[in-house]
């Protein structure tokens, strides 16, 4: 697998290799025919590289071959780091009126005389390294293969809820399972007590984030007692029947007729857990199986006009044994291929003849994930650094494939995130991501548990996760929370995009932050003693800024940042937020305020954005209570999200004006979810138009999940 992602380095390099800055600084440091002579033989290199992929395994050598391309590649990589790095100093320096700067700069080891001495030698020892290394790759015989980057056509975005009528092959199931639900419990009846406890009715949401195992069971206790509750425990893997036995125990206080449904892919467990026969789900029949292909591989009655491919198809589906998640990954990895020779390659490929068990899903997920353009195929692999059910946010994942440089345009997109976010569109069109949410700006999603065990497949020779089990783990390892002070001339880094900053200082230091003019998203988290951001200095490209955990900030100077798009502001408890009028330049288009004590009414200056702000999320602001008039006017916005705000009483009238508004979830609020019943409640009318209203009688419910999911977290890492 590692020879796909030097196929991607080998990519990477090239294109460095033919940018202006390289040749320039090439010609400067006389290394031009060199520089040349790396890139042609690199160009050969990388040609026969996805043939080494599928001969490594027959030929002796080839891999150890393969590893040291990488090697000289990302060898090479620095060297022209170094070069770009030397240009954007002497760009620096050239703008600098510092006298102090330059003499410093002339005794450095970064003094041109010095650099170019130093540069030439690298560039020529790595030439010579990669000659030979492409001289030995000739007794391989490798041959050259063309690489397709293109991506497949995407389907329309779907949402996380599940259409039951979309289910192929499961009716008869389905109704076993609800049968077996109704049988009566062989010592009782569900897990309730002959005489279950009183009602205990709590005056408020309580804030779980930070409870213990013990509070979180208290609590856990106290919302099931006495109450009749179905629970579903989905995908058990612990086989600690001490653990089963002592959630069973918490859990029985609940009323008669309470039942528990389990689900696993161990026998062993399903005969722990269960207190009736294990109802064992079967593959799909074939018949099932091709609905369910076509269904992925085709738009609807396409396949009547593909006999030919349909054939094809079925012997696939064969090879799948059953599995619908291999089916439906195959099926959407073929969806609007018509290429004979495709499918084909698909029903052949000597993966299949690998032993396998009888459920085993890794050959058809294998299969497919070969089949992705060398770009996904990268940063896929990079799943397998997260644990299992681990939920995504687009901003974190966004972070680690920019900064490893995986971001490359595709179809003229240049803007960055852009592009991340076509990738995570693929990946969810070919069926590799689930429970994807879409908030705009920012998505979340997951990654299937048999899809991270085919990551962490692709990916075991180059990544690694740690946890508390490591034995060893490398100096160089993804944390600095102590950090005093930030480092003098951060302004020197003007190419610098990303900026995530924890620092001890209560003032940054001046006119550092208007230096970065690439500077696109900033964020300040855990900075205890900060008082005051930049104050006059303008920010001119920032789109994003996240203001997290700084306890004394006081202000946020918005004005000095007219390009600002999305706002992130949590726990900041002596922020005040109400200051100030309109900010008119401001067009933010997502803002979230999370946890801030002082905020009574939305900022009047977020009147500033009415026509361009489309997300808007306030969480656990327990001082709000009302909203300005002047929200109504906000003609775009499409998403409300209003979550444990109790003293919020009501709404403003004119919420019907919100005709762009399609997503609306009113949770914690008592009065206010009263308030909005659907039919009964009076400011239903406001309401009644948004096409997706969440309302608070979902809210217990939610917090069931969310405690259940906290105590198994906590329980794992025990």
């Amino acid at each position: 697998m590692a020879e796909y992602f030097v196929f991607d380095i080998a990519e990477s390099l090239l294109r460095k290799l033919a940018s202006f800055v390289c040749e320039e600084a090439s010609r400067v440091c006389e290394v031009y025919e060199d520089i040349k002579g790396i890139k042609d033989t690199l160009s050969i290199v990388k040609g026969v590289l996805l043939d080494a992929e599928h001969k490594k395994e027959q030929r002796h050598g080839l891999r150890e071959w393969i590893r040291q391309i990488q090697t000289v590649c990302l060898d090479a990589e620095d060297v022209l780091d170094g070069l770009e790095c030397q240009n954007l100093r002497k760009q620096v320096l050239k703008a600098s009126d510092s006298t102090r700067m330059k003499v410093a700069h002339f005794f450095s080891s970064s003094n041109s005389l010095v650099f170019r001495f130093r540069m030439a030698h690298q560039i020529k020892h790595v030439r010579r390294r990669l000659d030979k290394i492409a001289a030995d790759g000739n007794k391989f015989g490798l041959e050259r293969i063309d690489v397709d980057n293109r991506l497949v056509q995407r389907r329309e975005v779907t949402y996380s809820h599940v259409d039951a009528s979309g289910v192929i092959g499961r009716e008869s199931d389905r109704e076993e399972i609800i049968k077996l639900l109704m049988q009566p419990h062989p010592h009782g009846d569900g897990c309730g007590d002959e005489n279950p406890a009183p009602t205990i009715a709590l005056a408020h949401q309580e804030n779980i984030k930070n409870f213990d195992i013990e509070q979180l069971q208290i609590v856990l206790k106290l919302k099931l007692s006495g109450q009749k509750y179905f629970l579903v425990l989905d995908d058990i893997w612990n086989d600690n029947r001490a653990k089963w036995i002592e959630l069973k125990d918490l859990i029985k206080v609940g009323a008669v007729g309470s039942k528990i449904l389990v689900t696993t892919r161990s026998n062993s467990i399903a005969s722990m857990m269960g207190t009736v026969p294990s109802y064992v789900l079967e593959g799909l029949s074939m018949e099932n199986c091709y609905a369910l292909f076509n269904k992925w591989a085709f738009k609807e009655g396409e396949e009547k006009a593909y006999s030919n491919l349909v054939e094809i198809g079925k012997e696939i589906v064969k090879k799948c044994r059953g599995v619908p998640l291999a089916v439906r990954t195959l099926g959407s990895s073929l969806f609007l291929v018509f290429d004979l020779e495709r499918w084909e390659f698909v029903r052949d490929h000597e993966i299949w003849n690998i032993k396998q068990n009888k459920d085993d899903i890794l050959p058809a997920l294998k299969l497919s994930y070969d089949q992705m353009p060398s770009c996904l195929r990268h940063i896929f692999a990079f799943f397998s650094l997260y644990p299992k059910d681990y939920g995504f946010c687009s901003a974190e994942i966004l972070i680690l494939w920019e900064s490893l440089g995986l971001l490359q345009s595709l179809g003229g997109n240049r803007k960055l995130e852009n592009i991340a976010r076509q990738y995570i569109d693929e990946l969810h069109a070919r069926s590799f991501l689930e429970d994807f949410e879409d908030f705009g700006h920012y998505y979340y999603f997951k990654v299937h548990d048999l899809v991270h065990d085919l990551a962490l497949f692709v990916g075991k020779e180059e990544h690694l996760m740690v946890n508390s089990f490591t034995r060893y783990i490398p100096e160089q390892i993804r944390g600095c929370m102590e950090l005093e002070t930030l480092p003098k001339s951060l302004g020197m880094l003007i190419s610098l995009r990303k900026l995530y900053i924890t620092t001890k200082q209560s003032i940054l230091p001046e006119n550092e932050f208007a230096s970065l003019r690439n500077l696109h998203t900033l964020s300040f988290e855990y900075c205890p003693n900060l008082k005051l951001l930049f104050r006059k200095e303008q920010l001119a490209l920032l789109e994003v800024l996240i203001i997290q955990s700084c306890r004394s900030l006081e202000f946020l100077p918005l004005h000095v940042l007219p390009k600002l798009e999305v706002l992130i502001v949590s726990r900041c408890e002596m922020l005040n937020l109400n200051y100030g009028s309109p900010i008119h330049r401001l067009r933010m288009k997502f803002l979230h305020i999370e946890h801030c004590p002082k905020l009574h009414t939305l900022p009047q200056w977020i009147e500033g954005s009415v026509e361009t702000l489309r997300t808007l999320l306030i969480l656990n602001c327990h001082t709000l209570k009302m909203f300005p008039e002047w929200i109504t006017t906000m003609s775009g916005l499409k998403r409300l999200h209003i979550v444990n705000c109790p003293k919020l009483l009501c709404l403003p009238g004119e919420m019907h004006s919100l005709t762009a508004l399609d997503d609306l979830t009113i949770e914690g609020c008592p009065e206010l979810c009263r308030k909005c019943e659907p039919k009964n409640g009076e400011f239903w009318s406001f309401i009644a138009h948004i096409k997706r209203v969440s309302i608070g009688e979902t809210r217990k419910g939610k917090l069931l999940v969310r405690m259940l999911q906290q105590m198994r977290l906590r329980l794992r890492d025990q």
